[in-house]
């Protein structure tokens, strides 16, 4: 997970111990903040818009959410964004060059001249994911608190997801659920195989995009291990669909992050991104 910008380093003596998360998509937000020393989670907060918003009025619910919580009044060590979008693609670090960013999304993203363009390192994959940040977010959250990290949702799905995985040996397709968007992690043997994500609107639209997935990468619908984790739940028509096509599919429960102490309810309602950052 590659920085963007550096917090300045602070003389211990005036160190809070407070982090801040905060994950920003058109279909919502969401924020956690911990004591990076008791590990605790000391607020969270998430909201799902009732429909797609635009950056600018992005920006004005995410201030409507700072002052709502008074984040902008505290200081905090460190502070994340983690922006979600599909706006995205993964380079080979042997083929990328920071100069040709554009170069990499136009084929598959809708990039504009005024777009700027950052990227991310994941860790031990020999991989680049570049991407089209939020920028008025980012300068709305610098002119907070100065600076700051920011990533894409995708290399913190793929970096927290590969760091889980353990020895496994067996293929496995997580897919993370979200409001009208779909995020599909394929992995093999700590080795990351797919990951693309989907708009969709209905749930045949939800299945036939993880079906497809499967089908690209020949992985046989009866014997491949799939696990949803996010917004969803066995009794969710989403669960019940794919049921109906894939024999081993579960509901997956991701482990908290080892150095974080929380109860079930809050491991339920943070999102997982946001978690993971921490």
């Amino acid at each position: 997970m590659t920085k963007k910008t550096t917090n300045n380093r602070l003389d211990i003596a005036n160190r809070n111990f407070k982090k801040l998360s905060i994950q920003v998509s058109l279909n919502g937000l969401s924020f956690c903040v911990a004591d990076t020393v008791s590990h605790r989670i000391l607020i969270s907060d998430n909201i799902i818009f009732p429909r797609e918003q635009n950056p600018i009025t992005l920006q004005k619910k995410l201030a409507e959410l700072m002052e709502k919580h008074r984040l902008a009044q505290k200081q905090f060590d460190e502070v994340v964004v983690v922006h979600q979008n599909i706006l995205f693609g993964l380079v080979p670090k042997p083929l990328f060059d920071p100069d040709q960013l554009s170069h990499y999304l136009k084929f598959n993203t809708k990039v504009l001249p005024t777009d700027v363009l950052a990227y991310d390192e994941i860790e031990n994959q020999d991989m680049m994911n570049v991407y089209v940040p939020y920028m008025n977010i980012n300068n709305y959250v610098y002119g907070l608190f100065g600076e700051f990290t920011y990533m894409h949702n995708g290399t913190v799905l793929i970096q927290s997801l590969l760091n889980n995985h353990g020895s496994l040996k067996d293929t496995v397709c997580y897919a993370h659920v979200g409001k009208e968007q779909l995020d599909i992690i394929v992995i093999r043997q700590r080795q990351l195989l797919l990951y693309n994500s989907f708009l969709y609107r209905t749930k045949e639209d939800f299945a036939y995009y993880l079906l497809f997935v499967l089908e690209q990468l020949e992985l046989d619908t009866e014997t491949v291990a799939v696990k949803l984790f996010g917004a969803i739940e066995e009794d969710d028509a989403l669960f019940q669909l794919c049921y109906n096509y894939i024999q081993h599919i579960t509901i997956f429960v991701p482990p908290v992050p080892h150095h974080l102490e929380l109860g079930e309810p809050q491991t339920n309602s943070i999102d997982f991104t946001v978690l993971n950052t921490l």
